[in-house]
């Protein structure tokens, strides 16, 4: 994205940029009057705004609790690890050489081994696991901590790629490879997928991904994967059956039910910040941010229409308040310097799911408008039905937001069969289902041609009879199963 384009619209213009015209300016301008993040001091870092923090509050929250059903405990890990841990793991440290941040310094004195700041968190917590974990009994060892984590970011873009964000990083610890790959598949599909399309209303692709693809280290990388308004791929979230790889680096052993000492297998998932921009992507429209009820702050804001403090009808929308504020996530804007459509516009932006209105006119016929932002239809309700009638609006607009969503990503998924339809279909964005040889060098020249990457083999892509070739090479498809690809955030 051009820098002119990351720059925030200052307070004299809030005009957003067209979807159709400039999306990577919309979604800036998205950002902005929907008060959600700003850059930070240094490149490619933010600031969350207060009404962004509450909407990752939120998902930490629900993915929290979920967590914690699954026995997961919450622990936390230093910010700063030695060079020499992330050398451990040869293909973990060449993955992530480039993006790291390394400390030289400290205290005034140069330090005698360099510090890296936290990329991911592998390294330093496996060598605690290795003096945790002793015996089968030990085992699984199920970690999780939110933390913030640093990958120097050249083309930084807000929430979707930044040098600083926030996630959960998970990090468990198995008697057998098996039991392993069960548990990141199980995040994956279980706790990820069920998350995205339940409460983010985001219908996502679930696979493996290829081994150039793949996290630095793993055996194997699943993830789940969104199709946004604009044709492009955002990776949402990633399960990684480690193997065993690092516990033979940082011998994490247990004594088995024989007496004789193991290697654990193991695993790490995360899911980040990044979910804030899917959100602002898949839902938004050229009015402002569309959030969907069950993680907005806000699930309906009350606007009474009054020029007094002591009108009837602002007592009657505190009233409503009082009586909606244990079951809903609610707002009253009794504010008086603003007129009423500039609350109106307000409360669109920032992408509010509902707004109630109750005016003179409401009060004395005993109704109150509801106002749907997704679609903005109105619809008129007695006042002695508001609480069904609104928790019945707010189901459906959740309903509606994944649908639309949904229908989106069938309407941009098309099958071709040669290298031409392949760049037709590219141009037009969406995603292209295509048999492909799984050869590195394919992709990577795939890559460079066209910008699309593999975006995962989907699990339940069939096999289909006969022989296939690659889409770009016509060498030979080995599993006769249609790969995803994109062009991706």
């Amino acid at each position: 994205m051009p820098q002119d384009k990351e720059k925030l619209a200052g307070s004299e213009s809030k005009a957003i940029a067209k979807r159709a015209e400039d999306y990577s300016q919309w979604y800036i301008d998205i950002i902005d009057v929907a008060g959600l993040a700003e850059h930070g001091p240094v490149k490619g870092t933010m600031v969350i705004k207060p009404y962004g923090y509450a909407i990752w509050e939120n998902i930490q929250k629900i993915l929290d609790a979920k967590f914690k059903e699954l026995g997961v405990q919450n622990a936390y890990f230093p910010l700063f690890i030695p060079e020499s841990f992330l050398k451990k793991e040869k293909e973990h440290v060449e993955g992530f050489s480039p993006e790291l941040a390394v400390v030289t310094h400290g205290g005034g004195k140069k330090l005698e081994e360099p510090l890296v700041v936290r990329p991911t968190s592998e390294t330093i917590m496996y060598s605690t696991f290795a003096k945790w974990i002793h015996s089968y009994r030990d085992l699984p060892l199920l970690i999780n901590q939110w933390a913030n984590v640093v990958r120097w970011e050249m083309r930084p873009r807000l929430f979707l790629r930044t040098t600083e964000f926030l996630w959960q990083e998970g990090h468990t610890a198995h008697k057998t490879a098996d039991e392993a790959k069960e548990y990141a598949l199980m995040i994956l599909n279980d706790v990820y997928k069920w998350f995205a399309q339940e409460y983010l209303a985001i219908p996502v692709l679930v696979g493996q991904k290829s081994q150039n693809e793949r996290f630095a280290g793993a055996l194997s990388t699943f993830t789940i994967e969104a199709l946004m308004q604009d044709g492009k791929s955002l990776q949402m979230g990633t399960a990684h059956d480690l193997s065993d790889h690092f516990a033979k680096s940082f011998e994490v052993m247990y004594l088995d039910e024989k007496g004789e000492q193991q290697f654990v297998f193991q695993t790490s998932w995360g899911v980040s910040t990044r979910l804030i921009g899917g959100i602002v992507m898949s839902h938004s429209d050229d009015n402002g941010l569309v959030l969907p009820p069950k993680i907005a702050p806000i699930e309906l804001v009350i606007v009474p229409i009054f020029r007094n403090a002591d009108d009837a009808q602002l007592q009657e929308a505190k009233k409503i308040a009082e009586n909606l504020k244990n079951t809903f996530r609610i707002k009253l804007d009794e504010r008086d310097n603003l007129r009423v459509g500039e609350k109106f516009f307000e409360w669109e932006k920032k992408g509010v799911p509902l707004r109630l209105e109750i005016g003179p006119k409401d009060l004395a016929a005993g109704q109150c408008v509801l106002v749907r932002r997704d679609t903005g239809e109105k619809i008129v309700c007695p006042l002695s039905d508001v609480e069904k009638t609104v928790k019945d609006l707010l189901e459906k607009i959740q309903t509606n937001l994944f649908e639309s969503a949904l229908a989106r990503q069938k309407q941009n998924t098309v099958s071709v069969d040669n290298w031409d339809a392949f760049v037709e279909s590219l141009e037009k964005g969406g995603y292209i289902s295509a048999f492909w040889c799984e050869r590195a060098e394919c992709e990577l020249e795939i890559k460079e041609k066209t910008k699309a990457t593999t975006r995962c083999l989907p699990f339940d892509a069939e096999e289909e009879t006969g022989k296939h070739v690659c889409v770009h090479c016509g060498k030979a498809a080995p599993q006769g199963k249609r790969w995803i690809f994109a062009r991706a955030y």
